[in-house]
């Protein structure tokens, strides 16, 4: 035999070994994915062996109840609950009944940052908020359309004539993902452990403080008591995510492990993790399954919901390019070269507009650090600052027009906003008087500004540091911040560390954004009440005249009355400026094609709306 053909077979037994190698490759990641349908399936199928003992206990309960003589009106009411379409579900309801509807595939998405935790309560950010949207659920919710309050897990309210005592009447087949109902016992554990000091929710209990007691008055009904009239009563106690009492009580002894935990989250809602206590940061991704026990009239038409973390913004387009992802939310700078893109449009729907509901971006100067107040202590020092943000410029040059500037909290279509509250101008020479007056100078002509105890004027910025249009607006404020003599260093972060520097007020001034609402109250932030550690009051801002103000606001059910009030506290806040407000961003969203029945309603895109009501067509689905 030749050296010739000796090697010859040689690379013949390579390449025989290579192709066998990847036939046993596929062969096994076929043998994974079967492994996990059987896996699934035995799953479901000890899940509907629990629901059918629970079926049978539920029947025995209801011979009972006819022996006792109280059959009439308990089956008057199941009939009610089997037959009649809870005013949520309208909108779902009507998808259904569209020609190309169907149920299956995924809905792919994508988070900007990681998330740090997706327990409710400790989590605070709107990424961990919008996966619990799909698994929590509330006892009302609003109408896309009206905006008027439509019944959830609640059948029927009432609120009694002094306005301090709404009752709520639940439905009596809603059950959590697990198989155990929901119960008017279950609403008030979750009042009574969210207020419970050993859980770490400051935010939540800020908000709920304003209810003294929830009470089950029976299994399916749930009475809130109000120590006074509070505007927002309904929302407050309608809007509150239900936690199963089962699944959540048991950390009441060891708080610590629930108040570290990074993904303990059951709900009964649409969709539902696979395991309610594994779920880790480091997987990298967020993903729900079907919630295949889900109460609701209209099922969930996706199989999947699943949240990539792709924190680069150029990585997040090719991957929405690939039809990985079925949303992209576009930069100013890159939208209308998308819109040119023949490609991208003919398989993408698009979006812009303004939000009704439109948060905003602010400045944060933070005024106490280790007990000590800072230089943005001084009123005059921070309306210096926001004299010298050039906010029309950032909006020309970084957000090429999408976008409005931003007053206050208030949005200007909203009452709570006065016209009369006009925007601060940037103006330079104002900005130098005004910390002159406060004591600042140039006193060695080396051009940067020295306080009153000698030390230049200097600060840290931080920022989000994988948002590049944050990061082009804060080296422009570098730069126009110098020739005011002022010395900002820009402090790329990342987003773990900055809700923990947050947390510790642990920062100079910081820029991030709040999301909004129809009505805002602005307790919370800027109430001096919500100055502690993890409050979101984290700037130390105090003034007792705004804190009257909000307490007034809060407590007046009258709506004209209302809003002069918050009209006034908004000249407060512009007069303050605790923060520089900066702008409210259009919404810049391209949206696959293959996502159907996608809307833009008063509430903003019906894209992520729960209950569901975007579907993909059987014909154009990916995933089966």
């Amino acid at each position: 035999m030749s050296k010739g053909s000796g090697f010859g077979m040689r690379i013949g037994l390579w390449v025989g070994f290579g192709l066998m190698g990847i036939m046993l490759l596929l062969l096994m990641i076929q043998v994974d994915r079967q492994w996990q349908r059987m896996t699934d399936m035995t799953r479901i199928m000890q899940e509907q062996s629990e629901d059918i003992r629970r079926t049978r206990g539920l029947l025995r309960d209801l011979e009972q109840t006819v022996r006792s003589g109280q059959f009439q009106v308990a089956g008057e009411t199941a009939r009610e609950v089997a037959t009649g379409t809870p005013d949520a579900f309208d909108r779902a309801r009507r998808a259904l009944d569209q020609p190309d509807y169907a149920s299956g595939d995924w809905l792919m998405l994508a988070f900007g940052t990681g998330l740090r935790t997706i327990t409710p309560l400790v989590s605070s950010d709107a990424y961990a908020s919008e996966v619990q949207n799909y698994v929590l659920e509330s006892l009302i919710a609003r109408d896309p359309d009206t905006l008027e309050w439509r019944g959830l897990i609640a059948e029927d309210w009432q609120v009694s004539e002094d306005g301090k005592t709404i009752t709520f009447r639940l439905r009596r087949d809603v059950s959590f993902s697990d198989g155990m109902a929901l119960t008017a016992h279950d609403v008030q554990f979750t009042f009574d452990f969210i207020m419970n000091e050993v859980i770490a929710a400051p935010r939540d209990r800020a908000y709920l403080s304003r209810i003294e007691r929830v009470t089950a008055l029976d299994d399916h009904t749930v009475e809130f008591f109000f120590a006074e009239p509070y505007f927002n009563s309904l929302q407050l106690a309608g809007g509150m995510s239900v936690l199963p009492a089962h699944f959540y009580s048991r950390y009441l002894d060891d708080p610590r492990t629930f108040n570290e935990s990074r993904g303990l989250l059951l709900g009964s809602g649409p969709y539902r993790l696979a395991n309610p206590e594994t779920w880790t940061p480091d997987q990298g991704r967020v993903e729900l399954e079907r919630n295949p026990r889900y109460w609701g009239p209209v099922d969930p038409p996706f199989d999947r919901i699943v949240w990539r973390v792709i924190e680069n913004d150029s990585a997040r387009l090719t991957t929405f390019r690939n039809q990985d992802i079925d949303l992209y939310g576009a930069r100013p700078r890159e939208y209308q070269r998308l819109l040119d893109d023949e490609a991208l449009m003919a398989r993408s729907h698009h979006f812009e507009y303004m939000s009704p509901t439109a948060g905003y971006a602010y400045i944060a100067w933070n005024q106490e650090r280790a007990g000590q107040p800072t230089r943005f202590a001084d009123p005059r020092v921070r309306q210096a600052m926001t004299l010298m943000t050039d906010v029309d410029r950032i909006m020309d040059e970084v957000m090429l027009g999408y976008a409005e500037r931003a007053v206050s909290p208030f949005s200007p279509r909203s009452p709570q906003h006065d016209p009369a509250n006009m925007p601060i101008p940037f103006d330079l020479e104002r900005a130098r008087a005004l910390l002159a007056e406060a004591g600042y100078a140039d006193r060695n002509g080396d051009g940067i500004l020295q306080g009153p105890d000698g030390r230049n004027f200097e600060f840290e910025l931080t920022f989000f540091q994988d948002n590049e249009d944050t990061r082009r607006m804060v080296l422009f404020l570098r730069d126009l911040y110098a020739r005011a003599g002022v010395v900002m260093r820009p402090r790329p972060t990342e987003w773990s560390v900055m809700l923990e520097n947050l947390r510790q007020k642990d920062f100079d001034a910081i820029t991030l954004g709040w999301t909004s609402g129809i009505e805002i109250d602005i307790f919370q932030m800027f109430h001096s009440t919500q100055t502690m550690e993890g409050g979101d009051n984290f700037m130390s801002y105090r003034n007792p005249e705004l804190d009257r103000l909000i307490d007034a606001a809060r407590a007046e059910v009258d709506e004209d009355a209302r809003m002069k009030l918050w009209r006034e506290a908004e000249r407060i806040l512009v007069e303050d400026q605790p923060y520089t407000f900066l702008f409210r961003r259009h919404t810049l969203a391209f949206v696959d094609k293959r996502i159907a029945n996608i809307e833009n309603t008063a509430l903003g895109l019906n894209l992520m709306a729960v209950p569901v009501e975007v579907y993909v067509p059987q014909a154009v689905q990916r995933r089966r």
